[in-house]
């Protein structure tokens, strides 16, 4: 079977990336590319340019270049969508996928919604509707975080007892850790959170707020407590650590992309040159080197090195093709939101926070859009 794909939100490929644009629909689509079982039939982008461009790399028919998606939906009628668009737009635009047109998938960059009512709704909505939602939280795919799971599963440190994270932010950063904790603990509930945070100078992502600092203490059902600290000066020096009875597994250290301490010393694991993010540099260079060189007859995308997004929506496709329950899942993602919404909240109500969240907005936006913080701009 062939699937149809449509991507909403093409944006404009920077040369540059940063957190006012980086293109994540063109790395969806080089995803799909590299896919026989999908053929990229459609676009949208708000900004008729972008959409343009877009379609010319890959090649999309001009026909079925939109600036409205809701009209690329009832004209084309897409299998699946992938959802590019900024994080305040995640739930409208899924929603109406959701209600009009996708008829078997959704794939959303993450982080989910600004507000955890919309998170919730969103996933409530494709259940509804049969469709398989999933967020592009890619790392779990990466080697780093794969083979550090494959060692916590053999019992070399133990029982895993705690988790450290150490990243710029809990929301738009934090939210790939959040779901690695998930994938380490075989996603457990968390019971409860404590955290506080800093912001005091306006850091904006993607449109959306991120604070500057944060420490957070958690507990998951099963007895696994969590610990993180964000932004400068950070406490945890490395992305993750996964601290079990009898030893340590540290991530995204400045030692090395993977590295073991049990029995009393340290050992590094060999991620086949992938780091946190993806292939070495080095790697990607050499990709970039065969893209420039156009074959006839060969797919430039297939003789790029694998991505953790080429992973990610691979086996997004793979489980819609098998009716399995994706990696992906928004179940998945709603645990790791939850949690980062559930930090904020203890902020605002200055005091743990008990799960499940009864709460619908952004505490961090509503303390910021109510006074009771004051960044300062960063313009």
């Amino acid at each position: 079977m062939t699937y149809t794909v449509a991507v909403i939100g093409t944006g404009e490929d920077p040369d540059d990336p940063d957190t006012d644009g980086f293109a994540m629909a063109y790395r969806h689509a080089g995803a799909y590319s590299r896919l026989d079982s999908c053929e990229l039939t459609a676009c949208a982008d708000i900004i008729p340019e972008n959409a343009k461009q877009f379609a010319q790399r890959w090649g999309i028919p001009e026909d079925n270049v939109y600036t409205d998606s809701q009209k690329m939906l009832d004209a084309i009628e897409p299998d699946i969508v992938s959802v590019c668009v900024p994080p305040h737009v995640h739930a409208p635009v899924v929603l109406d996928c959701a209600e009009n047109g996708v008829m078997d998938a959704i794939h959303c960059e993450k982080p989910m919604a600004t507000r955890w009512e919309d998170c919730r709704e969103m996933a409530s909505a494709c259940k509804r509707a049969g469709i398989q939602l999933t967020f592009n939280h890619q790392r779990r795919f990466g080697k780093p975080f794969r083979k550090a799971k494959t060692v916590l599963e053999s019992g070399e440190v133990g029982p895993l007892e705690r988790i450290e994270l150490g990243g710029k932010n809990l929301f738009d950063y934090g939210s790939h850790l959040f779901d690695l904790c998930g994938f380490f603990t075989d996603q457990a509930m968390a019971k409860w959170v404590m955290a506080g945070i800093e912001y005091s100078e306006e850091n904006v992502q993607f449109g959306a707020h991120n604070e500057n600092q944060a420490i957070a203490q958690w507990k998951y059902t099963n007895g696994v407590n969590g610990l993180a600290s964000t932004g400068d000066g950070g406490i945890i020096d490395c992305q993750m650590r996964l601290l079990g009875k009898d030893g340590v597994i540290e991530i995204g250290g400045d030692q090395a992309p993977l590295r073991v301490r049990s029995r009393g010393s340290w050992r590094t694991v060999d991620t086949g040159g992938e780091g946190i993010h993806g292939p070495r540099n080095t790697i990607i260079d050499a990709a970039k080197q065969k893209l420039s060189t156009r074959l006839p007859g060969v797919s430039v995308e297939k003789t790029r090195p694998e991505t953790f997004v080429d992973r990610a929506i691979a086996d997004s496709v793979d489980a819609l093709d098998s009716g399995r329950q994706p990696e992906l899942g928004a179940d998945n993602a709603l645990q790791a939101t939850e949690l980062i919404f559930g930090c904020w909240e203890s902020a605002r109500q200055r005091g743990r926070i008990d799960f499940p969240l009864e709460i619908a907005d952004n505490p961090l936006e509503a303390m910021v859009e109510n006074g009771d913080l004051l960044p300062a701009s960063s313009n």
